[in-house]
């Protein structure tokens, strides 16, 4: 059996790794347009704010390690076209232009996302970076060294790190977002205030509800950001604005959704027999709203990855679906999320939603120490079964939402979470745990 694996982060390691775990006389060959694999993206600001010292320190494999599988890595070669009927593709070597062929039995494709790039007035200017791949990492870090400002584009997740990375390294920040609120996709508003007043207590300047404009240089390299509102000087600009699905080699012959990721079913199968996908190339069932969505996240790529070598052959393991489950850790603040926010599940979908929320210290008040905590619960008013929560302190609860991930993947109710059983120990929580707590507060 030959298989080829196009792209090969997250979802293209665990597929293969896996593949030769599962099928050890399978042909593997992996075609990579990078000369690396298996980076950590999501590392990055730990590596520019100087918590992790070395960027090659994010990588959690190598072409190496994959030819010792006995894998053909084929990296810095593009896979120009496939032919999906007759089962070949078209492959450029990117150091010698070479163009060969190949065939397979099984193709999987892990071939990505990429930053949005808006279509703005200087966009082309030096100094505006993008924050993806290994490359990106090194590139940021040689210019934030003589950057003295810095304008982060976008304040989701990977904004958000960034923004606090170059603050601790001294840099005069500017972190600029259309929404009214960072991280709003993740976190409802009692959360993002927190956040916020960490951020401008530190000095970094939130430029939000705010659209960039275009962008202004000398001598070639960016000098100002124009936005709707504001003009901000900048010599160094990182965009961070979101991902969409790397698909443009397979949009006239597969499935997509209209933003390109590709339709899968539940096996990792796309609508091309023998032909599979996973990662960020794809869509995910997100099972709090009950349907497909688009949602990048290295967790769902491994899992996917995983469950391709297992379906292979022949359907074997279902995939679950995600509850988008994620955290982060901003100024001392512990923070996670799960499934949908309140704010979120009020525009996306028609439920009829409603929500708890929980401000107490996490362990008895008889304890030497303590932290204060926040939890919000959301559910669904009429059905009663949860739909998301988040939790913010500065001790570290943040396995509470992996918990509630749970609950939503089994479509418990908040009676049902209410009365679940938790631990009790004096060092680490209350009689009614917080989670159960939150779900009291509803009946």
């Amino acid at each position: 059996m030959k298989v080829i694996v196009i792209g090969c982060t997250h979802a293209g390691t665990a597929a293969i790794v896996n593949i030769k775990k599962e099928h050890k006389d399978a042909e593997v060959t992996v075609y990579e347009r990078n000369n690396n694999i298996s980076f950590l993206s999501c590392g990055i600001a730990l590596n520019v704010g100087g918590v992790v010292p070395t960027t090659e320190s994010l990588f959690y494999n190598s072409p190496e390690g994959l030819a010792a599988l006995g894998v053909v890595t084929k990296m810095e070669h593009d896979v120009t076209h496939i032919d999906f009927e007759n089962k070949k593709i078209e492959v450029k070597d990117l150091n010698t232009n070479e163009v060969t062929t190949d065939h397979y039995d099984k193709l999987v494709l892990t071939i990505g996302s990429w930053p949005i790039i808006p279509p703005l007035d200087g966009i082309d200017l030096g100094n505006i970076e993008l924050c993806k791949n290994y490359n990106h990492a090194q590139v940021i870090i040689e210019k934030a060294k003589s950057a003295k400002k810095v304008v982060v584009i976008g304040a989701g997740y990977i904004g958000v790190e960034l923004a606090e990375a170059f603050e601790m390294k001294g840099k005069d920040v500017t972190l600029i977002d259309a929404e009214t609120r960072i991280m709003s996709k993740y976190l409802d508003e009692p959360f993002t205030t927190v956040a916020e007043k960490a951020f401008e207590e530190k000095g970094v300047k939130l430029a939000l509800d705010q659209m960039v404009e275009r962008f202004e240089g000398e001598n070639g390299h960016v000098t100002k950001v124009i936005t709707d509102k504001d003009s901000f000087e900048a010599d160094l600009v990182v965009l961070c604005i979101g991902f969409k699905p790397n698909t443009t080699l397979v949009k006239d012959g597969l499935d997509t959704l209209p933003n390109g990721a590709i339709l899968i079913n539940e096996y990792m199968e796309t609508s091309r027999k023998d032909v599979f996908a996973a990662g960020d190339c794809c869509v995910v069932r997100f099972n709090p709203a009950g349907e497909a969505r688009y949602i990048p996240l290295a967790t769902n790529a491994v899992r996917m990855g995983t469950l391709v070598a297992k379906n292979l052959v022949k359907p074997t393991l279902k995939y679950m679906g995600t509850q988008g489950t994620s955290g982060i850790k901003i100024y001392g603040y512990d923070i996670a999320s799960t499934g949908m926010t309140e704010e979120v599940a009020k525009a996306t979908t028609s439920k009829e939603v409603a929500s708890v929320m929980v401000e107490d210290v996490y362990r008895p008040g008889f304890m030497p120490t303590n932290e204060k905590v926040m939890l919000k619960l959301v559910y669904d008013a009429s059905s009663r079964v949860v739909l998301g929560g988040q939790i913010l302190s500065k001790y570290d609860l943040t396995e509470m939402m992996n918990t509630l991930s749970v609950v939503i993947q089994n479509k418990m109710t908040v009676e049902e979470l209410a009365m679940t059983d938790f631990f009790f120990q004096p060092h680490f929580n209350k009689p009614w745990g917080l989670l159960n707590q939150a779900a009291l507060e509803t009946l």
